[in-house]
């Protein structure tokens, strides 16, 4: 007998995964739980997602939106799992889950505090008796208790309050929104080291736990290096814009044909860059000898640059840069970075069916991981998944008719 021939497709798994035999139940919505429960799922978690009767909500964040009419900020974030259409807030609903946690290793969701609990699901009361090795992670603005316990949040919001917008932009724009969702990604991203230390933990002791993630630490821990400089000085960060508060050279620089960005780490990195730009007597100057002075001097040092960079091609003088050994490169649209050589070498687009997104980061040389699945439909694997878990055809019958399962959204 022949083996089936693999999918094709960009950027697909090739092996089951670092996290085979992993089993998830993600009860999550937006963006920083579900960036989580993607990076698990990529590695080879098996990944089942419980959507209420709306669905995740940011299906419908669009347009662009694909063929089965889902939003691309839901298929950029969701490939690899299995959606079951389930309303928890029948009681019905919350024994279905209870029986799904039989076997799980591992509970996401990002209710607001409180929530789990008076549904009778909270973990120190419920979860943690019944089911002692689940690691149970909770993605909440603010956590459930202290001044702003229970509160709500978004990334931008966020932003705000945690001092990420006040650093970035300039002087003159005022305190600025980045341009990524950049709190609810750092905090699936942690949320996802907090579980596999835990998982870790329980490899000793048997035994899981509660693991507490919220936007606002995680946006806080982004800080550096102004909190660092802050502690140290007292002094109130302010925006910069593209310059780095603490190196010089380490900004954005025009040319004939493209903006480039130039980072020059310390000294000796300085005076071989002055080197390669035919100016050895730059690094001599006492303005720009030492990484303090160009810091002090920025703006002249920064009209010199850009006198000698106005006739330059970009492109082909940072690919010489970086021949050399100089870290430096194009300012690339988003187009033009996923369209980048690099980009293809590294996987870095995956491709499947009609399925397109960025790829995993996390390059394993024993277990790789990628794509497995394309973003599944809502309530897709209902079936498949309670099936697996034993319910009769009786069962998913009786739970549709009274309205537990949900095979279409309700909008």
């Amino acid at each position: 007998m022949t083996e089936a021939a693999p999918p094709a497709g960009l950027g697909l798994a090739r092996s089951e995964g670092a996290l085979a035999g992993l089993r998830v139940i993600d009860l999550t919505r937006v963006l920083g739980g579900p960036y989580c429960t993607m990076v698990l799922s990529d590695h080879g978690a098996e990944v089942i997602k419980l959507e209420p009767p709306q669905g995740d909500e940011v299906r419908d964040w669009g347009p662009p939106f694909n063929e089965a009419g889902d939003a691309s900020y839901f298929v950029g974030v969701n490939r690899n799992k299995r959606s079951v259409g389930l309303d928890l807030s029948k009681p019905e609903g919350r024994e279905v889950l209870l029986r799904l946690l039989e076997g799980a290793d591992v509970l996401v969701e990002n209710f607001k505090p409180g929530s789990m609990e008076r549904w009778g699901l909270g973990y120190e009361a419920v979860l943690k008796q019944r089911f002692p090795g689940l690691v149970h992670c909770r993605v909440s603005g603010f956590g459930g208790e202290g001044p702003l316990g229970g509160f709500p949040g978004y990334d931008a919001v966020l932003q705000a309050m945690t001092g990420l917008m006040s650093i970035n932009g300039t002087e003159d724009s005022g305190p600025t929104r980045l341009g990524t969702p950049i709190v609810d990604i750092a905090t699936g991203l942690f949320s996802t080291i907090g579980i596999l230390m835990a998982l870790q933990e329980r490899a000793r002791s048997g035994l899981g736990q509660y693991v507490d993630m919220t936007l606002h630490d995680c946006g806080m821990a982004l800080l550096h290096p102004h909190a660092a400089n802050y502690f140290l000085n007292g002094k109130r960060p302010r925006a910069t814009g593209n310059p780095h508060p603490n190196l010089v050279p380490y900004s954005k620089f025009r040319t004939r044909t493209c903006e480039i960005f130039i980072a020059a780490g310390n000294d000796p990195a300085f005076r071989k860059f002055c080197d390669f730009l035919g100016l050895p007597d730059l690094a001599k100057d006492e303005r720009f000898a030492t990484n303090g002075a160009r810091v002090v001097n920025r703006e002249a040092l920064t009209e010199v640059l850009e006198r000698r960079f106005a006739d330059e091609d970009g492109h082909e003088l940072t690919r010489r840069m970086l021949a050399a050994g100089l870290p430096a490169g194009p300012v690339l649209h988003v187009d033009e970075a996923m369209a980048a050589a690099h980009t293809a070498h590294r996987e870095m687009v995956t491709e499947l069916g009609g399925y397109r997104g960025v790829g995993t980061p996390i390059k394993l040389s024993r277990t790789p991981g990628g794509t497995r699945a394309e973003p599944p439909r809502y309530a897709e694997h209902t079936d498949s998944v309670l099936s697996a878990h034993g319910y009769s055809e009786a069962e998913l019958a009786a739970l549709r008719a009274s309205g537990v399962l949900v095979d279409a959204r309700r909008k």
